[in-house]
């Protein structure tokens, strides 16, 4: 087995967190114009850290980041975990392990503002002339484009004055399967 040379990210803290990726019927997606760090004034999906504390699992941060962050109810099972992102040194703060998932049944309407920002429909094309995150729209929304349905990992060295760095670890194809009804509160 091949040795990997040791990593050149700094030593900085580890968070963990999940972003929720949702449509409405017509299949615009809900960003979050964020209204605190990270990403503060960028939209952004819906998402927030795991409770680590607590055991939760990162299906689990999805059903309930999605009921605090938008009163929609969902179960685990309701979301489809499409990709798995390790960014280095994102912003030089801290490290991400990111979690991406699809809700697989639509949005009813758009929720109302919240502590963490207020909330928009956008169609795919509208959102590359939204302000959003330059690691999001140079990474994220291509993984989106191209792995919605099925499952990729990868690492990303988001390290400050280098261009972003992504290398891909895993790629599998697929369709999502069928999921629970959602419930809006």
């Amino acid at each position: 087995m091949p040795v990997l040379p040791p990593s050149s990210s700094p030593a900085l803290t580890h968070r963990i967190a999940v972003l929720v990726f949702m449509e409405n019927a017509q299949g615009d997606l809900l960003l979050l114009l964020r209204a605190k760090p990270p990403n503060r004034g960028v939209w952004s999906p819906p998402g927030g850290k795991l409770e680590t504390s607590l055991g939760e699992s990162p299906f689990e941060c999805a059903a309930r980041e999605t009921r605090e962050e938008t009163g929609l109810v969902a179960t685990p099972e309701a979301f489809h975990l499409f990709a798995l992102i390790s960014e280095k040194a994102y912003e030089g703060e801290s490290h991400w392990l990111l979690f991406l998932f699809r809700l697989q049944t639509p949005v009813p309407a758009l929720p109302p503002a919240i502590a963490e920002g207020s909330f928009g429909f956008f169609s795919r094309a509208a959102i590359d002339a939204l302000p959003i995150p330059a690691t999001d729209r140079a990474a994220l929304w291509p993984i989106y484009d191209r792995h919605r349905d099925g499952f990729v990992a990868l690492r990303a060295d988001c390290a400050p004055g280098r261009p972003l760095q992504l290398t891909f670890e895993q790629i599998m194809p697929g369709a999502a399967t069928a999921s629970s009804p959602i419930i809006h509160t």
